[in-house]
């Protein structure tokens, strides 16, 4: 392996991508490749250039993961896709993960039980399982999340601002239990949430 190109990065003047064989391999500190003469044309290995990374990127992988979780919860697999995209390598994720669960700012479990319950205001289990699973939460941490999800009231709600300024014919109540359905609900649910709220109607 031979390092083909050295360019800075565009938003981070003290970071550089390092391209191998043609092809983008990782991002580093310039002083890190400074430091050990790296230059296009040197000869490497894929061990040698993370062992680099991890010891000039960890911390500062380490702070820019924080920053990025500051703003809102986020799972072990979106640090290590945010990482990945700012170009550190899986030895620097594994530091930062291992580090962040280590300080209580990552905790999937956590994300998922918080996550449901503001979800499960608008959606259905079923598709907040699917969003949960997207980013990467594990079924044992989904199933506990879920576990006290009370979806009958969500589903009249959903379906009360589905219906404002609608009639209450047979067509509509078809297409506001197909609203229903792909909200998340299932089918129970729906039917249960349809027979409430037009009985409501059909009494006023």
């Amino acid at each position: 392996m031979e390092i083909t190109a050295i360019t800075p990065q565009k938003h981070d003047p003290k970071r550089c991508n390092i391209e191998v064989d043609g092809r983008f391999f990782c991002g580093m500190q310039l002083l890190t490749v400074m430091e050990h003469r790296l230059k296009v044309g040197t000869a490497v290995t894929e061990e040698s250039l993370s062992a680099l990374q991890l010891a000039g990127e960890r911390q500062t992988a380490l702070d820019k993961a924080l920053t990025h979780i500051s703003a809102s919860m986020k799972t072990e697999r979106e640090i290590r896709d945010y990482l990945r995209r700012k170009g550190y390598l899986q030895d620097v994720s594994d530091y930062v993960v291992e580090k962040m669960k280590g300080y209580g700012y990552l905790d999937d479990a956590a994300y998922a039980r918080a996550y449901a319950e503001s979800a499960g205001k608008r959606k259905g289990g079923r598709l907040i399982r699917m969003e949960l699973r997207k980013k990467g939460v594990s079924d044992d941490a989904i199933d506990g999340a879920l576990g006290s999800l009370e979806e009958g009231g969500a589903a009249e709600a959903a379906l009360q601002k589905y219906m404002r300024g609608k009639p209450a014919d047979k067509k509509t109540m078809q297409k506001a239990y197909a609203h229903l359905i792909s909200r998340g609900f299932d089918y129970d649910t729906a039917r249960d949430a349809l027979r409430a709220v037009f009985s409501e109607e059909d009494a006023d």
